[in-house]
């Protein structure tokens, strides 16, 4: 059919308008491993009501927490095809797919619950992110933690001797599996939910976790020794699929990613206030527990440092910002 100068023109106009018009409003689905009692999934919750309200309801946002849309790794997946539009993912996961994001699991790297926060928000963190969207097809817009981690374990431990030959329970990634591989364990890759029964019934004899999970999930009801050694940090972060984010107006990508890093953040505060609070009530559960430090893991941290040295470029310059914080 030939068109006519009036059908062009109006064609013409309704583009302009198309053009014009605001971005579309959305249901952002958002996806976790945690449980919803979890700090993450708190945040997440708080990050999807306070962009509802800067939206004016134009925005929301659904949260899927405990693996409802599938493991870290399905996730990351749905990330980036556009399947999924954001995650409060580990940045264990991560690490899979950027190995240089595996810096942050340097043993001994922060002091403490404090020292972890203030490594995650200096720059030389928040510039890691910049590969992310070519590398793992996700925008990162900042960082929140869980606890540092610790050793439960079924059987009585006096020394890194101790853990050799032990099937003891990790999240799936290649720096937490070096660390106990150096140490002689059986790392043993296991998702969060099945922990607990795993302890219970003898499948693994110990468990890597922060004291959050040990405290509230109970984990120490299966354990004679609670080891603690805040010997890794374990990061997270905010992720929005870089597809998603390509065909947000820039009005939404500023808005989206101020609020989803506001909240990732408060994670860094909520741990500081209460993880001293979590590692007290363990200590009154009849449990044997210890104190430990660097040295009580001996040759393993060298060793570690060894393999991570060349797989993880920013290392050296996160070290050298994690000792000008202290």
């Amino acid at each position: 059919m030939k068109l006519t100068i009036r059908d062009f023109a109006a064609g013409v106009a309704a583009a302009v308008v198309l053009a014009a018009a605001p971005a579309m409003a959305k249901d952002f689905r958002l996806g976790l491993i945690t449980p919803p009692p979890h700090v993450w999934t708190k945040a997440a919750e708080a990050f999807g009501a306070e962009l509802a309200e800067e939206s004016g309801g134009a925005h929301s946002v659904t949260v899927f927490p405990a693996r409802q849309l599938g493991n870290e790794a399905q996730m990351l997946q749905q990330l980036q095809t556009g399947a999924l539009d954001m995650a409060f993912m580990t940045v264990a996961e991560v690490s899979n797919r950027v190995p240089n994001m595996g810096a942050f699991y340097a043993p001994y790297l922060a002091d403490d619950i404090g020292h972890a926060a203030a490594i995650l928000r200096s720059d030389t963190a928040r510039d890691m992110l910049a590969v992310l969207p070519q590398e793992a097809g996700v925008v990162g817009v900042g960082y929140g933690s869980a606890g540092l981690r610790q050793i439960v374990s079924r059987g009585e431990i006096n020394s890194a001797e101790d853990l050799a030959g032990l099937k003891l329970r990790i999240t799936p990634f290649d720096p937490i599996l070096d660390f106990y591989n150096a140490l002689g364990a059986a790392p043993t890759p296991m998702p969060l939910p099945a922990v607990y029964d795993a302890l219970a019934n003898g499948q693994v004899d110990a468990i890597d976790m922060d004291v959050e999970l040990i405290d509230v999930l109970k984990y120490y009801e299966h354990a004679d020794t609670i080891l603690f050694s805040n010997h890794m940090m374990f990061p997270m972060v905010g992720l929005i699929s870089a597809r998603v984010y390509a065909g947000l107006s820039d009005e939404d990508k500023a808005m989206i990613t101020e609020l989803m890093a506001k909240h990732v953040d408060t994670t860094l505060d909520t741990y500081t206030a209460k993880e001293p609070v979590w590692t007290e009530n363990l200590m009154g559960v009849g449990k044997t527990t210890k104190t430990v430090g660097a040295e009580f893991f001996g040759d393993a941290i060298a060793t570690w440092e060894g393999i991570w040295s060349d797989k993880a470029p920013s290392l050296p310059a996160l070290r050298e910002t994690a000792a000008s914080l202290k």
